[in-house]
């Protein structure tokens, strides 16, 4: 593939954006319909999963193409401190991409590693330039990550979509004219992340009355026990009743992603208009958010569908359109599957598989995209649900954090395959779910002998998982052997 030949490629986050709250995903309210209409032109993957439901192991993931536990970034204090080989910068560079970064960045990689940077933005802090962008960044910092019940007093142009778009846009018209290289663009929202906030008309766009209903309320967060229970119990210390307001934070919430939604229309359509058909577009996020199940907002505790899956899909050159696609990817996979898209080789020590033949109608997979894998933890052992541990934020006040020494103690690894979901824990644990039955992962079916076959086929499963996923880095003398398309379970390696 000639440098002409390939195309401009431009990654699409958003941040903590839960999959299946958009009404071309069977949502009750039409929150996206921009992006349902550019996923409808190109292929959705109905199953798709984060590595690890934090911000810079995922992101990380995305990066390197390793599973937190290969990378080794499994906090989101510690994102400069991966292990990796080349990177999908490394890649795209060495086919001669010119590269682009706005927003959000939460990762390793920093401005002196793009040709254009533009950031970084946060959920509380930006690249302000006006008196008024620094007054509302001031005001995310007042309402403490919580949900805003008034619409934002400043306008739409000082939202951080806006902007990032109007940055994203700038750096695009910049590359316009250098000779016909082309291009890899990285957008990263901040949002739907907490604050919940947005401003009028979206405030007021959708009724709290009118929002879906939840899957499972507090009671199951008790119910569940554990980090549920922990996350559940100081969050209503902290902020009693605060799960009154599901509803209104839930309304905000989908006003946030129609916010996005408008932004990305935006962004799309002028990237359209200076070059037609060039493009191939990647949206995702990078991982979900409870918004009300459980009586928990944010995210934090476990591996519940909710913050384990994430929207996906990709639209442009080469694309098969109309498609709702029902294997199991990951972010791992973006990676090998960009790689494969512009002719480039995976590097070594990547360990996601490339799903570009999925795109385009190529090789059939086989079981290779049957399963589905994800790890949680920060490791050593599990605190119990009456523990009272020092943590990065005081207990009084109303500030707190999800992700904290409690909700992610221990280590835990999932699987799923069809509609059966395996969860085992480092501290011999186990859980099991029939998820078409059981949406909100209540009726742990680990112990039932009616399961146990079952139980056992996934056990190993998960097992071969945890073995595929094993690091060859740093590699030596002898190269390991691997099969087209990094597919570890191919027929034929090379």
């Amino acid at each position: 593939m000639t440098i002409a030949e390939r195309p401009n490629v431009m990654i699409i986050m958003t941040d903590q954006q839960r999959a299946g709250f958009t009404a071309g995903t069977g949502f009750g309210l039409d929150t996206m319909p921009f992006c349902d209409g550019l996923a409808a032109s190109g292929t959705t993957f109905t199953g798709a999963y984060t590595p690890m439901p934090a911000c810079v192991p995922a992101r990380t993931s995305l990066l390197s193409g390793r599973f937190p536990s290969a990378h080794r970034v499994r906090q989101n204090s510690n994102n400069r401190k991966e292990f990796r080989g080349e990177d999908l910068l490394d890649v795209f560079r060495a086919a001669g991409y010119r590269t682009a970064f706005a927003g959000k960045p939460h990762v390793y990689r920093g401005p002196e590693d793009y040709d254009h940077w533009a950031g970084p933005y946060g959920h509380t802090h930006a690249p302000d330039r006006t008196d008024q962008e620094r007054a509302f960044t001031e005001w995310l910092v007042s309402i403490d990550q919580g949900p805003a019940l008034e619409p934002t007093p400043f306008p739409v142009a000082v939202q951080y979509p806006v902007r990032i778009v109007d940055d994203a846009l700038a750096q695009v018209a910049a590359d316009g004219g250098d000779h016909g290289r082309p291009w890899l663009s990285w957008v990263s929202f901040p949002e739907p992340h907490n604050p919940y906030q947005v401003p009028e008309p979206y405030f007021s766009l959708f009724e709290p009355e009118l929002v879906p209903e939840r899957v499972a309320g507090p009671e199951a967060a008790l119910a569940k026990g554990g980090p549920y229970q922990w996350l559940r119990e100081l969050v209503e210390e902290k902020r009693p009743d605060y799960d009154d307001l599901w509803r209104r934070y839930r309304a905000s919430y989908c006003g946030m992603l129609r916010l996005i939604d408008d932004q990305v229309r935006r962004l799309v359509t002028s990237v359209e208009e200076r070059s037609p058909g060039r493009t191939l577009y990647l949206f995702v996020a990078d991982h979900g958010d409870f918004v009300g199940e459980y009586g928990l907002q944010r995210k934090g505790a476990g591996l519940s569908e909710a913050l384990v899956r994430i929207p996906f899909f990709v639209a442009g050159p080469g694309v098969r359109a109309g498609v709702d696609d029902d294997h199991l990817v990951s972010l791992v996979d973006v990676l090998p599957t960009l790689a494969e898209a512009i002719g480039a080789e995976i590097p070594a020590g990547v360990q996601g598989r490339s799903f570009w033949p999925l795109l385009t109608g190529g090789d059939d997979p086989g079981d290779v995209f049957a399963s589905i894998y994800a790890e949680g933890g920060y490791g050593g052992l599990f605190y119990p649900a009456d523990a009272r541990p020092e943590l990065h934020f005081d207990y009084a006040g109303t500030t707190y954090d999800g992700l904290n020494t409690v909700t992610q103690s221990g280590t835990s690894a999932m699987l799923r395959r069809g509609n059966w979901k395996i969860i085992f824990h480092s501290d011999g644990r186990g859980e099991l779910y029939r998820l078409d039955r059981d949406p909100a992962e209540l009726d742990d079916l680990w112990d039932y002998p009616d399961c146990a076959v079952r139980r056992a086929e996934l056990i190993t499963e998960l097992l071969r998982w945890r073995l595929e996923v094993a690091d060859d880095l740093p590699t030596g003398r002898y190269r390991p052997l691997r099969a087209p398309h990094n597919w570890a379970r191919a027929a034929e390696p090379t």
